[in-house]
């Protein structure tokens, strides 16, 4: 299985605070429609965790998927649910990226990544 990050902004730049509001109020019921969609749609998708945050990005989620074209339905199904932008990025352990810069013998070995 293959990692990504999903970032998420619901509410455009231009929505009012009455909007992106109510938006929330019905988040909770739309978040576990959208799961469920996810989860009978793709039911490989596997979801380590869902983070909202304090930024330009509403939402963050991290989860495994077999490949990229998994990760675009999950993209696609999020985007029904009012997602105005969304982001997904690959995403591999550290140790991996370590081990592969020495199997390259590339890098100068006394820095690590």
């Amino acid at each position: 299985m293959k990692t990504f990050v999903m970032m998420t902004k619901m509410a455009s730049a231009d929505a009012n605070l009455v909007q992106v509001g109510s938006r929330l109020q019905d988040r909770s019921r739309t978040s576990r429609s959208w799961m469920e969609e996810i989860r009978k749609k793709c039911p490989e998708v596997r979801f380590k965790a869902h983070y909202a945050l304090l930024g330009h990005w509403d939402f963050m989620d991290i989860y495994e998927a077999p490949d990229e074209e998994t990760a675009a339905k999950v993209s696609i199904i999020t985007r029904t649910y009012g997602a105005h932008v969304i982001e997904n990025w690959p995403a591999i352990p550290s140790e991996r990226l370590q081990k592969i810069a020495d199997e390259l013998d590339l890098l100068d070995h006394s820095n690590s990544l």
